[in-house]
Formats: structure tokens, C-alpha cells, sequence
């Protein structure tokens, strides 16, 4: 037997089936946290996987990057600044 709540407007809602759909609903919930935090686990480790089989630390790969950037940087500015005293010296 359904146990029937009704309102002042004639709205019905079966207690049974409401409790049925919102234990599901928190049932759903907490399988779709648990297989979050697997996926999470598993794709963390294949990271430290990768990160352990490469040649070079990413640190070192960061700093390397770096040093070629302010190269790079330092060799346009002087190229800028020999530029600009060439052309104001021929004005």
C-alpha cells in the first residue's frame, strides 16, 4: 500500500517512490564520486610514470627553457640597441 500525501490543491506524492528515486539518486552519486577519485588515482599515476621514465627532470628542462629564453631576450635587446644607435647616427 502507497502512502499518499495530499495537498490543498489536489497534488499527490507517493512516499515510497520519492524515498525509492532519492536513495538512488544519493546511490548514483556515490558511485560516480568513487569512480572520480579511481580516474583521478589512476591518471596521477600514470603521471608519476611519465614524469620517472623521462631523461631529463621537468625542473631541469624549466631551467634549461629559461636560460634560452634570457638569451634569446639579451641578444634582442642588443640587437635593438645597435640598431637604434645606427640609425640615429646616420640622421
Amino acid at each position: 500500500m502507497a502512502t499518499n500525501n495530499r495537498f490543498s490543491d489536489g497534488f499527490n506524492v507517493n512516499r515510497t517512490v520519492l524515498t525509492t528515486g532519492a536513495l538512488l539518486g544519493g546511490v548514483g552519486a556515490l558511485l560516480t564520486m568513487a569512480g572520480a577519485v579511481i580516474v583521478g588515482v589512476s591518471l596521477a599515476s600514470a603521471g608519476r610514470d611519465y614524469v620517472r621514465r623521462m631523461d631529463t627532470s621537468p625542473s631541469e628542462r624549466a631551467a634549461r627553457a629559461m636560460q634560452q629564453a634570457r638569451a634569446a631576450s639579451m641578444a634582442g635587446l642588443e640587437a635593438w640597441r645597435s640598431e637604434a644607435g645606427q640609425s640615429s647616427s646616420m640622421n
